[in-house]
């Protein structure tokens, strides 16, 4: 079988690879399709050499189907189609007592901490998988981990039906936020400087704005000067920071959806001022996963849209490369065509 790694310096190589059976408690899945997020960009990139031992099989959004079961597997069978839900947790630090497993102090984040989705067969804990209802593709079926990124941030910021939402931030997962807060009933407006991203969300049925060109009088038209409920902070930049947090109603709340590495200036008094929250979104739950693909199999994710190109495992670097170009919104790996 094949499998792609990452092997530092900007290298993704395709190598064949030895087929190994499933462990006690392990499923091994044929991979159908492996998405590349932004996270996987920063390791190709080398921003996590620090953390990712080389060389490492990455890819933690995917769908496949179960060929192997190991021992003491009872709830699958083979031919079931799954998504992984790529954490694994200790259950015996703080945050898995308390239940909030999901961001374990000891978290393995499987496709960067472990072997991950770019390879034609892959070995996986039974209790990580999620099935894919009837009727929804393995294509479709891949976008489920970043839309339950996404059904994890509105359900964090505790959007309720007819409230205003801003979107710092339009590409994949900000659309995604922006689709989830739709379906639930939400007012959404997306911030993003890219023409051809604020097109794509136009297109959609949703409302994008350049914000190099008034973003706060387009607020104060849209909100009549009294700010969205909600903002989601989805750029990673000090200017989404400040619009995000700048474009709140009185006890409005900011979801912090971005990665930010480094301390970025806040404007504490206009918390204090307004009354503002502010929550961390970091991950998601296996419900979030749950309800992802009950929106993608109700059509409420625009998934042809989202989905711009579909490349085969064997040209792994390729995906890399359309997604540094800026041309492609989600690339997804075809880990289907060797076997």
């Amino acid at each position: 079988m094949f499998a792609a790694y990452y092997e530092g310096d900007h290298r993704i190589v395709v190598r064949d690879v030895e087929r190994r059976p499933p462990g006690r408690g392990e499923v091994q899945l044929r991979v159908a399709y492996s998405g590349i997020c932004g996270t996987d960009l920063h390791i190709h990139d080398g921003d996590m050499d620090a953390r990712v031992a080389r060389p490492a099989i990455l890819g933690h959004e995917m769908s496949g189907t179960v060929v192997v079961v190991g021992e003491d597997v009872t709830d699958w069978t083979p031919g079931d189609e799954v998504v992984v839900v790529p954490l694994d947790w200790c259950g015996t630090c703080p945050a898995c007592v308390r239940g909030n497993s999901h961001i374990c102090h000891q978290l393995n984040f499987i496709g960067i901490d472990s072997p991950g989705a770019l390879q034609n067969y892959w070995n996986v804990p039974e209790r990580v998988l999620v099935r894919v209802p009837t009727g929804l593709g393995l294509r479709d079926a891949a976008l489920a981990e970043p839309t339950a990124v996404a059904v994890h941030d509105v359900r964090r910021s505790e959007l309720q039906k007819g409230e205003k939402a801003l979107v710092v931030g339009g590409g994949p997962i900000g659309l995604l936020i922006a689709s989830v807060v739709k379906a639930v009933g939400g007012d959404v407006l997306v911030s993003e400087p890219s023409p051809d991203r604020r097109h794509l969300i136009n297109r959609l049925g949703m409302r994008a704005i350049d914000p190099t060109e008034g973003l706060a009088g387009a607020l104060d038209d849209w909100t009549q000067g009294a700010g969205v409920d909600v903002s989601f902070e989805v750029s990673g930049s000090i200017a989404g920071m400040e619009a995000a947090v700048m474009s709140l109603a009185t006890r409005g709340r900011l979801a912090l959806v971005a990665i930010h590495s480094r301390p970025v200036p806040v404007n504490l008094f206009q918390f204090f001022w307004r009354e503002l929250r502010m929550v961390g979104a970091r991950v998601y739950e296996r419900a979030d996963f749950e309800e992802a693909l009950n929106l993608l199999n109700h059509g409420a994710i625009p998934a042809d849209v989202i989905i711009t190109d579909v490349v085969a495992l064997t040209e792994a670097p390729r995906a890399f490369d359309l997604l540094h170009s800026g041309q492609a919104m989600k690339v997804l790996i075809d880990c289907t065509e060797a076997k």
